[in-house]
């Protein structure tokens, strides 16, 4: 098992890299006052100092995958969420809720957490529990949905994101 990476085994321009994209978010999130500068340093280094505690080592992301990914889920996000908010204004919903459970593909630790991190902002299904053999209990709106291909669906598009690692012999 790979223990977690560290400052010292990340090079200097991925640590600045990352520093100045956190501080990039908090200048697009707080805005660009020159009073708040101080706080986003301070927030950017701690996310700097997070990711080397949390990030894997070797673990790439892929940009052509994520843009592919972003294309794919912004507008299956509204599209569920319009649909919900149908559903929720409706004199009488035509719902089934409840849970279901269904295999996850992607390996358990960082990734697996992602990628039920990502369905967990689409609006109809939630992962509640992810079980040690991959197995997911997943709170759905409607259990007459294909919720096991929707997850499927979700976990190939998120495949992508990720650089398979590279392994030397």
């Amino acid at each position: 098992m790979k223990a977690a990476a560290t400052a010292d085994d990340t090079p200097l321009s991925a640590l600045f890299t990352r520093g100045l994209g956190l501080l990039l978010l908090w200048v697009i999130l707080i805005g660009p006052a020159l009073k708040d500068l101080p706080v986003g340093l301070v927030a950017s280094a701690a996310g700097v100092w997070a990711s080397t505690a949390l990030w894997p080592g070797g673990g790439k992301l892929s940009w052509m995958g994520l843009l592919r990914f972003l294309a794919r889920f912004l507008p299956q996000s509204v599209f569920a969420g319009l649909d919900v908010a149908r559903l929720a204004f409706a004199r009488t919903p035509d719902l089934q809720p409840g849970f279901t459970t269904c295999r996850s593909t992607i390996p358990a630790g960082l990734a697996r957490d992602s990628a039920c991190a990502v369905m967990s902002l689409q609006p109809g299904k939630l992962p509640v529990f992810a079980e040690a053999d991959g197995t997911l209990h997943i709170h759905c709106l409607d259990l007459r949905e294909a919720v096991a291909q929707q997850v499927a669906d979700d976990e190939a598009a998120f495949r992508r994101i990720l650089k398979p690692e590279r392994r030397d012999g």
